[in-house]
């Protein structure tokens, strides 16, 4: 039996170049550096721990992204804490020239989607207080899928 809590603890992602992509992870979406093992990987993480994120290039420097509609990662998703973290890190990404791929509300989380350079699927997003989630008669969760006011989360940005 799984333990009753568990969570995700990092991803490991093979990556085509191992310094555009500690450039994304880090200085665009604030991870910090914590480990880097020589030229062919690296481990970023946030809060004091260890990694979140693993790259490495041990079987894919100059390697191209996976052709659409092949399996493999959707995306890794990043939770900030609140909206003005969100709408920081909204405001960084397209202030370095990356298009969102989406954006969506989707009652209990709002959220946005992009590509890092190796074309893996981000998402970056805020969860809402549980008793805010929309919830049916029976008290099931009512997840949407409904526009998100993009500008509106940039204007709430936090200022570093």
């Amino acid at each position: 039996m799984t333990h009753p809590h568990p969570s995700v603890g990092h991803i490991h992602l093979r990556v085509a170049d191992l310094e555009r992509a500690i450039a994304f992870y880090r200085d665009i979406l604030g991870f910090e550096l914590t480990q880097r093992f020589g030229t062919s990987a690296a481990f970023l993480g946030a809060g004091g721990y260890h990694h979140h994120i693993g790259l490495n290039t041990w079987d894919s420097a100059g390697a191209t992204p996976p052709p659409a509609g092949h399996t493999g990662l959707y995306h890794a998703a990043f939770l900030y804490p609140d909206r003005a973290s969100l709408g920081a890190v909204i405001k960084q990404v397209l202030a370095a020239g990356i298009t969102l791929d989406g954006a969506a509300d989707h009652g209990v989380s709002e959220a946005v989607y992009l590509r890092d350079p190796d074309g893996n699927g981000v998402e970056l997003y805020r969860d809402r207080a549980p008793q805010d989630w929309p919830r049916d008669v029976e008290g099931g969760l009512q997840m949407v899928n409904t526009p998100l006011d993009v500008d509106a989360l940039i204007a709430e940005a936090a200022t570093p």
